[in-house]
């Protein structure tokens, strides 16, 4: 009867469910019988019916919203969504590609708010929106330098034992 893990509890609906299971319980319906109709363990209806026999049906509302409260509005996080679709060139930045660092700027800009990097991301993933990869390559990517740096350049730069010959002093390694 639990709620199964990762599901998100909507929280008016379980005032909803208490506030029903509150009208059986006045109806004269045993506990167990409101629990079956409800969807919830018997000892949490017994809770319930202590709750409203102390402080009526007021006791099973919700209390507030618990924590910090949010600082963007819907027509906030709206116009978030509508800046990141129109790109960071549209804030003036010379490539399409959004960094952490942008998107917590698009937000200071847009709704006011300062917030950091990482909670800029929270707030993307909040929307709905996940980091990406730029589709394409450069265009000022030059592949002739690129192969001629592999097959010169990163063969020097490479590690590479010194002395091959020479025994190891490790009694494991074998030679």
């Amino acid at each position: 009867m639990r709620h199964p893990a990762g599901v998100k509890l909507d929280r008016v609906k379980l005032e909803q469910r208490r506030l029903q299971a509150a009208r059986l319980l006045q109806q004269g319906l045993p506990e167990a019988e409101v629990a079956r109709r409800v969807g919830v363990h018997r000892q949490s209806v017994n809770r319930w019916a202590k709750r409203l026999a102390r402080g009526g049906r007021q006791a099973l509302k919700r209390a507030p919203r618990a924590g910090r409260p949010p600082q963007l509005s819907a027509a906030d996080r709206q116009r978030i969504v509508q800046g990141l679709k129109r790109g960071p060139e549209a804030l003036g930045y010379g490539t399409s590609l959004w960094t952490a660092w942008r998107v917590a700027d698009l937000i200071e800009r847009e709704c006011g708010v300062k917030y950091s990097t990482v909670q800029a991301w929270r707030v993307l993933r909040a929307l709905g929106w996940t980091p990406q990869r730029p589709a394409s390559r450069a265009l000022e990517r030059n592949e002739a330098a690129i192969r001629g740096w592999k097959r010169v350049r990163w063969p020097e730069l490479k590690k590479t034992p010194q002395d091959g010959g020479k025994r190891s002093s490790s009694s494991t390694k074998a030679d």
